[in-house]
Formats: C-alpha cells, sequence, structure tokens
C-alpha cells in the first residue's frame, strides 16, 4: 500500500499560465521524489500600467511517500 501527499505550491512566468505550470512541475520534481501529478487549484495575473506583466498559477502537488 502505499500514501499519497498533497502540497501546494505557486509558481509565475511571464510569458503564459502553460509556461507557469511547467516551471512549477519541474521545479517540484527537483524536490520532491516521487511526484505523480498536479492540478492548477488557481490562475491570476499581475497587471502593470493596463499590461500583464505576470501569469501565476497555484499547484497541487501529489507526490507518494518513501517507506
Amino acid at each position: 500500500m502505499s500514501v499519497a501527499r498533497v502540497t501546494e505550491i505557486i509558481a509565475s512566468s511571464k510569458k503564459s499560465f502553460e509556461d507557469a505550470t511547467e516551471k512549477g512541475v519541474e521545479r517540484a520534481c527537483k524536490t520532491l521524489k516521487g511526484v505523480q501529478g498536479a492540478w492548477v487549484q488557481d490562475q491570476k495575473v499581475t497587471v502593470k500600467e493596463g499590461k500583464i506583466a505576470e501569469f501565476r498559477v497555484t499547484l497541487k502537488v501529489t507526490f507518494v511517500l518513501e517507506d
């Protein structure tokens, strides 16, 4: 039997929500062992001078705990 844990991370990108998601998952995989999946819980943008300055995603990352 395996046990999984879910952790929340926030990632950002100046390009797109997709790029922010990819960066977040890549970074999570560097720190966490056994990453099995992730889902986007929330999306936000920051605006400067009337234009989108940054895309931000809140990710829920699932990873299996080691025995």
